[in-house]
């Protein structure tokens, strides 16, 4: 796909929007009118009076749109407004043509419900529903559930203190790879990655120590831990318990709100783990089947049968857990709309606390990607996002979480769901960045933010396990940047 560019810089915003209904496209940015291919899309922003023309043209396949429009400002507004306009006939000519209108309208950016509440400090509600529908052209279905969403994220993020932060533990290993990830995860049935296992878990346990240390120095709070990956689960018992063991040595757990360990694959639980799991105060775990179809399942390279996770759920629901998430994704390959209503109507009839939905992405480096098996357009992924809220709401539970991906099936949302007020405090503080995460093991990104500022500032761990561990040096050295950040202001 070609992005021809005349008299802007704003490709940047151009390409994210394309991008919505081109997914697996290449887009070549050019800069005049070199290349030809069967899909292009033409924007010119010119001088004209008091502000510019806006000028879109797209040819899509041999079908042809163009509009224009006159963009009048004051010189501080010119642009952002003629960014705006432009995005708006983009939209409006490639939704013709193709015949998805997606349904949140120009935004591509990753946190809808942050620029809500944004926008609900600057104009009130009803300024800020108008801006979204009549600006940003997204759809009052999806104005509503970005308000709900914030709300209910305002309150999460109100418990925050200016020396909270969260403790995120990656542990990237998966039983097997499944074929729409890109997460950095080796599969445990690699006889190397086994190899590496045990090695890695004494650096990260050293580096848990390291990290406590620095908290303690700098009288931070501990608010939440949450354990990612890959898959936690894929840890046997001892080793789980050794882990845990070094939190508790090296964090004050007497502030923690919340304790999260992201089992993953139900073919991982096991009633030693979550024994251990107990033993060591964790009240939230998650059991992700992500469907309940077991020929998707198969295809998407998931060992694991339905019946399994469904006993994993039971086993673990006797445990007496706080809270149990259940993951599911819409647009997985050769799923129909009938398959994943059917896996809604499941996991709603297995009433876990939380149930999160997302949206298939088709990311670059997942096998799904490269393999172009047939998955859901955006109209059907819309669909069945629709049926998913009205199930939920129906059975009780209400949105508390949301953010997009890049590549995400129709620029769709991924949304938590929760009931009876178990909405995991980890994902708002992390997602919504109004505290520190300090983050260890592979792949971890410790976002360090300043109180009552927008100031993010990243310190990276190496993304590959033998990285990390070869490295290890390296990054105790970065973790002076965490008191460097708190000393500075």
């Amino acid at each position: 796909m070609i992005l021809r560019i005349f008299g802007h810089d704003f490709h940047y915003e151009c390409e994210n929007l394309c991008r919505v209904w081109f997914p697996n496209e290449k887009i070549n940015i050019v800069y005049g009118s070199d290349g030809e291919d069967e899909k292009t899309v033409v924007t010119k922003c010119s001088p004209a009076g008091e502000g510019n023309l806006i000028e879109v043209e797209a040819v899509i396949d041999g079908a042809s749109r163009s509009a224009c429009a006159e963009v009048a400002a004051s010189p501080d507004e010119i642009r952002d407004k003629s960014e705006l306009k432009t995005a708006q006939l983009i939209f409006d000519l490639l939704s013709e043509i193709t015949g998805y209108t997606p349904p949140w309208g120009v935004l591509t950016g990753v946190r809808p419900s942050k620029l809500m509440l944004r926008l609900i400090d600057q104009m009130g509600a009803d300024g800020a529903k108008d801006y979204f529908m009549r600006d940003l052209l997204v759809s009052e279905e999806k104005t509503s559930l970005a308000q709900t969403v914030a709300a209910a994220e305002e309150k999460i993020v109100a418990l925050s203190k200016d020396n909270s932060f969260s403790l995120y533990v990656s542990i990237p290993f998966c039983p097997t790879r499944c074929s729409y990830c890109s997460f950095v995860s080796h599969s445990i049935a690699n006889a190397n990655a086994r190899k590496l296992l045990p090695e890695y878990l004494e650096k990260l346990a050293e580096e848990i120590a390291i990290t406590g240390e620095i908290a303690k120095e700098l009288g931070l709070q501990l608010e939440s831990v949450y354990f990612g990956g890959g898959t936690p689960g894929v840890l046997e018992a001892p080793q789980m318990d050794r882990l845990l063991g070094a939190i508790e040595k090296s964090f004050d757990l007497s502030t923690v709100r919340e304790y999260t360990v992201e089992v993953g694959r139900p073919d991982t639980v096991t009633p030693e783990k979550l024994r251990i799991l107990r033993l060591h105060n964790v009240g939230r775990i998650s059991i992700n089947p992500q469907t309940f179809n077991q020929k998707t399942l198969e295809l998407i390279g998931r060992n694991h049968s339905v019946e399994q996770a469904i006993r994993a759920y039971q086993l673990a629901k006797a445990y007496g857990f706080d809270a149990i998430n259940m993951d599911l994704i819409a647009g997985l390959p050769d799923e129909t709309y009938a398959d994943f209503c059917s896996s809604i109507d499941t996991a709603v009839s297995l009433a876990p606390e939380n149930i999160t939905v997302h949206t298939l992405a088709l990311k670059r480096s997942s096998e799904l990607n490269a393999s172009g098996a047939g998955v859901a357009g955006g109209n059907e992924a819309k669909k069945m996002l629709e049926y998913a809220s009205e199930r939920l709401y129906g059975a009780g539970y209400a949105p508390y979480y949301m953010y997009r991906q890049s590549k995400c099936v129709g620029n769709l949302e991924n949304v938590g769901w929760h009931k009876n007020s178990t909405e995991c405090l980890y994902n708002v503080f992390m997602m919504e960045e109004c505290h520190t995460v300090l983050a260890v093991g592979a792949g971890g990104v410790t976002k360090l933010c300043e109180p009552g500022t927008n100031n993010v500032e990243r310190i990276f761990n190496y993304k590959y396990p033998y990285e990390y561990i070869s490295g290890f040096d390296k990054i105790t050295e970065r973790k002076n940047g965490i008191k460097s950040f708190y000393l500075s202001y």
